[in-house]
């Protein structure tokens, strides 16, 4: 007599392992991020494809793709519609697109989108943004992580197809985003601003032309456009897109100066964060940007009859948004740092309009997503009914001192906060809500001052912001933390 042996599951438990470390290499906390063609490959690609329409329910239902300029996009947002549609979602693939670009085609269209980006990330990067319908924010904790374990199942045992696979159709939603935003921000009536704006080779240099310029078939409006780096390049010839950077920044600031310019603007890779230089070439603090859009919208919405008017800020931009938007009538709502931790507030408050020191801006009439290029709008509008240059409408809004954020690798962060807490026992009230915040205790003949630290999510790194009433207020604790921190 023959005997079948008991099948062995311990090469496939293998593979399922495999694959399962596969994708929580690349699944981060908001988003999904890896180096092309090695954690973040076609097949990996077309199972979160499949995996992402499975669980937003998108069979029957559209589904949004939109990509960057990277080399890789355009065949990433293949693959991924070709999972999509197999598990019935019908694609509607827009293309190049920035993402905020893509935000608008989920809120207008109320459906699921899925924008390849790897941001301000290397050229050897392309990563995924995910929104349900209403550019509403996914997160490991709202769905990210069912999608990958779904993703992960798929790769194992294969994508099995729906009686009805869904089908794909292109379309291009420029001209449509451009004249939303127009109608967000009216710009018809400024005075004339020569503008440089720096696009790093980025989705700025698609959109910038559509919406502030005529490339969408809108009218004119009053600004010369000074373009830099507008060749759309995913190799990034120039600089990273990455103007939180501050050597991004200096091909900007001297274009600006040079040009005689009222101010200029750097967008991204992906074009949804903006940051802003003044006339002299100087840095626009994201804070000064955030209290001047703030203020805009509290105003706009009460002159439209609201009266309890919340408005977002992190815990990290500087103590003035808290201040501003309280002397303006308005509530302010402190958060935690994290893009769909912000979404998701956002739509919990009802709040008008959401500032992160990271220069992204979130706004309510735009479904509550961030828009790089909104807020740059705000601060055109702003500048371009002031009698006088963007240096003295900022200093307005900068009446304190920041550090920026600072980055020290750190092996031992438990022991670098028992070093800090050590030293500031007895001068400083602590605070925990997101990381370390220790906030002085002084008389009013002191300058405030506050700092919090930061464990990166996916770095041995500490994020140290430091604020103060005074420059050497700021710079003797910034100097002193750092000292503490870095353990010498």
């Amino acid at each position: 007599m023959t005997t079948t042996p008991a099948p062995d599951h311990r090469a496939s438990d293998h593979r399922a392992g495999d694959n399962r470390a596969r994708l929580d290499r690349i699944v981060k906390a908001y988003d999904v991020r890896g180096i092309v063609d090695e954690g973040l490959t076609d097949d990996v690609v077309t199972a979160l494809g499949a995996a992402f329409a499975d669980e937003v329910g998108a069979n029957g239902g559209r589904l949004v793709v939109g990509h960057d300029m990277r080399d890789s996009s355009p065949r990433f947002a293949a693959a991924f519609a070709v999972g999509a549609t197999a598990r019935g979602a019908d694609v509607v693939a827009i293309g190049l697109c920035s993402t905020d670009e893509s935000y608008f085609a989920s809120g207008s269209m109320q459906a699921p989108a899925a924008m390849f980006t790897a941001s301000h990330n290397p050229a050897s990067y392309n990563g995924i943004k995910f929104s349900r319908a209403g550019a509403q924010g996914i997160s490991l904790d709202t769905g990210l992580a069912a999608i990958r374990d779904r993703a992960a199942a798929f790769l194992e045992s294969g994508i099995e197809p729906v009686e009805a696979p869904g089908s794909i159709v292109e379309a291009d939603v420029l001209a449509e985003y451009a004249a939303y935003l127009r109608s967000l921000v009216d710009l018809r009536g400024i005075r004339p601003l020569k503008i440089v704006v720096d696009a790093g080779n980025g989705m700025g240099g698609l959109t910038v032309p559509a919406v502030l310029g005529e490339a969408a078939g809108l009218p004119a409006l009053p600004l010369e456009i000074v373009p830099l780096y507008f060749e759309l390049d995913g190799t990034f010839p120039n600089h990273e897109a990455n103007p939180l950077e501050p050597a991004n920044l200096v091909d900007l600031q001297r274009a600006v100066v040079a040009h005689r310019a009222d101010l200029g603007l750097a967008f991204d890779g992906d074009a949804d964060r903006c940051f802003v230089v003044d006339e002299r070439g100087g840095a626009v603090n994201p804070s000064a940007v955030a209290a001047i859009v703030a203020l805009r919208e509290i105003a706009r919405v009460r002159a439209a009859g609201e009266t309890d008017i919340n408005v977002i800020h992190n815990l990290i931009t500087s103590r003035a948004v808290p201040e501003l938007v309280e002397q303006a009538g308005a509530t302010p709502v402190r958060t935690k740092v994290g893009h769909s931790l912000i979404k998701d507030q956002m739509a919990e408050t009802g709040a008008v309009f959401g500032g992160e020191h990271s220069a992204h801006y979130y706004f309510r009439d735009f479904w509550g997503a961030d828009n790089g290029m909104l807020a740059a709008m705000h601060v055109l509008a702003e500048v371009g009914a002031a009698t006088g240059p963007l240096s003295a409408l900022a200093a307005q809004y900068t009446p304190y001192a920041l550090s920026g954020e600072i980055n020290s690798t750190v092996d031992d962060v438990a022991g670098a906060y028992t070093r800090i807490v050590d030293a500031f026992t007895g001068r400083a009230e602590f605070d925990e809500f997101d990381g370390l915040t220790v906030t002085g205790v002084t008389d009013q003949s002191e300058p405030f001052w506050w700092f919090n630290v930061r464990p990166s999510n996916t770095e041995p790194l500490l994020r140290l912001n430091v604020e103060g009433g005074d420059l050497p207020t700021m710079e003797r604790l910034r100097d002193e933390v750092l000292a503490l921190i870095r353990g010498s």
